[in-house]
């Protein structure tokens, strides 16, 4: 749990005033914040945000953290795969725990064994004998009932109770040089600093407990308090000019106790928004109330700029985003569909005082099933680089538009998005 006392001292230390510093962002960021406190979303000060928007980037940057690591490394992933940068990091990870670091590591059984190439038991035996504590997430039982509807699809790494990543991406060779079929593999991750670190430790920790039977001591699982640079050295730098200023909220998605806390909270933000929303995901296939949110929008002029990808891991989701984006063309939304490779980033900005980065998709899966983890980032700073990103890749979008529309979705594909669409939580 939050030791409050540490976070009200790292609090002070920052000099932050929440209220003041959420009006100075505008009023959006203030009723987006009421919002999501309505909801219980703990909220916390004096953060510090690095994004890291290819693979290249998160895993040098996170390879550089773990070799630097002095108490512990805790991972929680819905896949590794069964590849060279898997193995890079269980080799490395292995180095850190004969170093007396303790790791501790949780992968989501659906989502190991749906990938091409899945860690077996054979695998599994190997990672332990490093010295890795690996725990499989909810095992798959006949019938299979259990991952039918919740999986855990969160993208997880806390390192001291210093540093956390987080985002859209898993382990995989991919994410470096993409796939034969898709091309390359665009994706967003962060690293976070400060007193937030500790709610990702704690999401860890509530799942740790359930598969491996440990309650883990939340006091030793605490960071310092003291700036990561004191610690880690030559990781990317977050060149925000609020740097150790930023609020962030942590919506974190569980089903049956916080089962409608993510939608909700891009409910919150979508009717908040005044003037402009800018997202990108991979798998909008489209969820009622945050489609109706979306709709309210362009109804009250609001501009909503929404980049999918042409190419998709999944072959029958092109079909099926292509009914939703039609009806969001149709009501004024432009739509870029980006045709260089696969984009799987899974980010949000509005009005541009806020933005959020996680791992749910906006699709029903992620909205109403399976457990997620998003940051809720009160930063224009924060939301002005996501933005530099988004503008960068509409480079490589092609605008759509009616006539383009029917030339993408022949009456085979509006056929098959239809039929699937029905059944789009469940794929």
């Amino acid at each position: 749990m939050i030791n409050t006392t540490t976070l009200q001292a790292q609090n002070a230390s920052a000099g932050n005033n929440p209220t003041e510093r959420l009006s100075a962002n505008g009023e959006t960021s203030v009723v987006v914040s009421d919002a999501l406190k309505q909801l219980d979303v703990p909220f916390y000060e004096g953060g510090s945000v690095t994004l890291l928007p290819s693979g290249i980037e998160k895993f040098e940057d996170m390879f550089k953290a773990i070799r630097q690591a002095r108490r512990y490394i805790h991972l929680d992933y819905f896949n590794f795969r069964n590849d060279t940068i898997g193995w890079a990091l269980f080799g490395l990870l292995g180095e850190k725990a004969r170093e007396g670091v303790q790791v501790r590591v949780l992968c989501d059984d659906f989502g190991n064994r749906s990938n091409d190439h899945p860690l077996t038991r054979h695998h599994l035996d190997s990672i332990r004998s490093m010295g890795i504590q690996i725990k499989i997430f909810d095992p798959m039982v006949f019938p299979w009932i259990n991952h039918f509807y919740h999986r855990d699809h969160r993208k997880i790494v806390v390192i001291d109770g210093e540093i956390a990543y987080s985002g859209g991406m898993n382990v995989a060779d991919y994410y470096l040089h993409g796939k034969p079929e898709i091309g390359e593999w665009h994706d967003m991750h962060m690293r976070l600093e400060g007193p937030v670190v500790q709610r990702y430790e704690e999401v860890f920790e509530e799942s740790w407990a359930k598969e491996a039977k440990e309650k883990l001591n939340g006091e030793e699982y605490l960071g310092s308090g003291q700036t990561v640079s004191d610690f880690y050295y030559d990781l990317r730098p977050d060149t925000t000019t609020d740097i150790h200023q930023k609020t962030i909220a942590v919506v974190h998605r569980k089903p049956g106790k916080r089962s409608k806390d993510m939608r909700k909270a891009y409910v919150a933000a979508i009717d908040a928004a005044k003037s402009h929303i800018q997202i990108v995901n991979p798998y909008p296939t489209g969820v009622y109330s945050v489609r109706r949110a979306l709709y309210r929008a362009l109804k009250r002029g609001v501009r909503i700029e929404f980049m999918v990808s042409a190419k998709s891991d999944v072959p029958i989701t092109p079909d099926v985003v292509g009914i939703q984006m039609r009806r969001l063309m149709k009501r004024g939304c432009e739509v870029y569909y980006y045709e260089t490779g696969f984009h799987h980033s899974k980010f949000m900005i509005v009005d541009d005082q806020l933005c959020t980065i996680g791992s749910a998709n906006m699709d029903a899966r992620s909205m109403l099933f399976d457990y997620e983890v998003n940051a809720f980032i009160f930063s224009p700073e924060t939301a002005h680089e996501l933005q530099r990103i988004f503008e960068h890749d509409k480079e490589e979008c092609t605008l759509l538009t009616p006539e383009g529309w029917k030339k993408r979705f022949n009456l085979g594909h509006r056929i098959v998005g239809r039929i699937f669409g029905v059944a789009k939580g469940f794929f």
